[in-house]
């Protein structure tokens, strides 16, 4: 049954803005991330505590966070990927921080240079930490339909993960369609899998649009339950280690489809279209947003 009410976990500022070759300046991702919170999104991943060699666009996240104008009611999260990176993301006052694995093991060895096992086991004391400290965690599973490497995943190969992270502690996880191949029929086999032995609640889902697919495939999710689904403004995004990756789902064509089905998620779509339009500017590039395009005037002149 589709939800009455969906909650939109805003992951631009760091899915979105990791991929992108232009350096971006400090001020601007702030400037995103205060937009955003302006346009009522009330869970956006803000940064990510990874070694800067590796993802250069998310170094300084610590004094990102530290110059937030946090807004009360907004959780402002980082990946993590160890923990190290959990360390500096408690002492930057996250609100709640994510892990990552993947569903296939050579997306995982080229990725983080471990097994699917081994990453599972990098996260225990993370896990052990978070509990601590109460700071929630949320995971992702990358590669959940198909891999650059290894081609067609195994539902069952996400199950396992899915499964494992949760058992871990983990809140909830997202399943991440990594290159954007997925169509709707392979949404339904793969949730079709899931569902049998793991709590709707428990799941959310992170499209790529690299073929057109995001928006389609978020209403199967939708049609399944699942009521948390991540995108990214302005389509920013990709991934770096998966070649032809194209952009995240953008949160304004999502929330266009959420108006037209009367489903509740608290977010002024003009605000978003401007947040959008705000940062594409500054990357010097056209808003991906097919929403943001078609009411966005054209310039003067």
């Amino acid at each position: 049954m589709i939800p009455k009410q969906v909650k939109i976990v805003e992951v631009g500022p760091r899915d979105g803005l990791q991929n992108e070759a232009t350096p971006i300046h400090h001020d601007d991702k702030l400037a995103l991330i205060d937009g955003l919170a302006d346009a009522g999104l009330r869970a956006i991943e803000a940064g990510s505590f990874v070694n800067p060699k590796w993802v250069p666009q998310m170094a300084g996240s610590g004094d990102v966070f530290a110059a937030l104008q946090r807004r009360p009611g907004v959780v402002y999260s980082a990946l993590t990927p160890n923990l190290r990176g959990f360390e500096q993301a408690l002492a930057a006052g996250v609100d709640e921080v994510a892990v990552f694995a993947a569903a296939s093991e050579g997306f995982s060895r080229k990725n983080i240079n471990c097994s699917v096992a081994e990453s599972l086991q990098r996260f225990e004391p993370v896990m052990v930490a978070a509990s601590a400290a109460g700071v929630p965690v949320r995971a992702y599973v990358s590669c959940v339909i198909a891999c650059p490497y290894d081609g067609r995943i195994d539902a069952s190969n996400v199950l396992n993960v899915t499964r494992a992270l949760l058992d871990l502690g983990c809140y909830e996880v997202s399943l991440g369609d990594t290159v954007g191949q997925a169509t709707p029929a392979d949404t339904r086999r793969l949730l079709d899998t899931l569902l049998s032995a793991v709590p709707v609640g428990q799941l959310a889902a992170h499209f790529h649009d690299t073929y057109g697919q995001a928006l389609a495939n978020t209403l199967v999710a939708l049609d399944y339950g699942i009521a948390t689904i991540d995108s990214s403004v302005a389509g920013l995004g990709g991934c770096p280690y998966a070649r032809g990756a194209s952009g995240n789902l953008a949160t304004e064509d999502l929330v266009y489809m959420l108006n037209g089905m009367d489903i509740e998620h608290g977010v002024n779509l003009d605000k978003l279209i401007a947040a959008g339009n705000r940062i594409s500017a500054a990357l010097g590039r056209r808003n991906q947003s097919k929403v943001a395009q078609a009411l966005t005037p054209p310039p003067a002149g």
